[in-house]
């Protein structure tokens, strides 16, 4: 395959886009993970505050 000068700019394009939606993916990929360790880190608080130790420690047995 022969490239011509004329085929440059369409090249140039090509690749600036190229860059553009790589620069999109990985900025939306930051974002996910932004967001998954933001609902990890809002999970383990629930879980710490839900814990209450009374709860269990007495129970009543009828037989």
């Amino acid at each position: 395959m022969e490239l011509s000068i004329d085929a440059i700019p369409y090249i140039s394009m090509a690749m600036a886009h190229e860059n553009v939606m790589s620069a999109v993916g990985t900025s939306m990929l930051e974002s996910t993970l932004d967001l998954a360790a933001t609902q990890i880190g809002d999970l383990t608080r629930a879980m710490e505050l839900s814990v209450n130790p009374a709860v269990g420690a007495n129970f009543d047995v009828a037989v």
